[in-house]
């Protein structure tokens, strides 16, 4: 019984260890506007020239630092955006240093709740990519024969055996071997699963472009590990 009851908890302590390491090695926090997160009027580079070159994904997060009091951040809708309503926010973001989660793919708005600043141009626009299907690469039909492999088109040379007075007759009855493979061309090209916008195409930015977020999952996995190690053998010493 007591065996027992040590192998449940080995198996809950290893299932706690995957799960935390796997929450804290997927995501990334990002640094509004580049290095320091700083959610001014006049940036180092346009705000969303700088989202343009990154790659969000479901659960990333965005930090913002600005002065408290003087400045704020607020999500809002596309028409508020476009127009620096701020009357109506999604969500207000007030503390100074505040730290934005994605919950869902899509477009996300952002502006000062400054009017004037956010008529001078500080607001973001930010699009998160929509989570891929692993498994739609393998639902993809099989592709045929290559038209390498089909024979060619002076393959047919039987005609040649036949007699001279009648060599269109064979030809006329029998269609070309060759046309049905490249009738359709569909399996050998299948579509992209999901379609990425062109504008957002760059590269997944590098852990050093959005935070501390690599240093986090290495040590998530040394604490986790050593939490791990130290449950386990204390349900058997116990």
């Amino acid at each position: 019984m007591e065996l027992k009851r040590n192998f449940t908890n080995c198996f809950f302590v290893i299932l706690w260890m995957r799960t935390f390491i796997i929450s804290s090695c997927e995501a990334y926090k990002f640094n509004v506007g580049g290095k320091n997160g700083l959610w001014v009027v006049k940036p180092s580079e346009n705000y969303n020239h700088w989202a343009e070159r990154m790659r969000f994904q479901v659960n990333d997060t965005l930090y913002f630092k600005y002065k408290k009091g003087s400045d704020s951040v607020l999500v809002v809708t596309k028409d508020n955006y476009f127009s620096c309503n701020n009357k109506k926010p999604v969500q207000s973001l007030t503390d100074g240093e505040s730290v934005f989660s994605f919950d869902h793919s899509g477009p996300y708005f952002f502006i000062s709740g400054n009017a004037d600043n956010c008529n001078k141009g500080q607001k973001l626009i930010v699009v998160v990519m929509a989570v891929r299907n692993k498994s739609q690469h393998h639902e993809a039909p099989p592709s045929p024969c290559p038209v390498s492999c089909t024979p060619p088109p002076s393959s047919p040379q039987p005609s040649a055996s036949s007699p001279p007075t009648s060599p269109a007759s064979p030809r006329s009855s029998v269609p070309p071997p060759v046309e049905s493979p490249r009738s359709s061309p569909s399996p050998m090209q299948p579509p992209e699963p999901s379609a990425i916008p062109s504008d957002f195409g760059a590269p997944a930015p590098a852990p050093t472009s959005s935070g501390s977020s690599g240093l986090g999952c290495n040590i998530g996995l040394v604490l986790g590990f050593t939490v791990g190690v130290t449950l386990v053998l204390g349900s058997f010493i116990g």
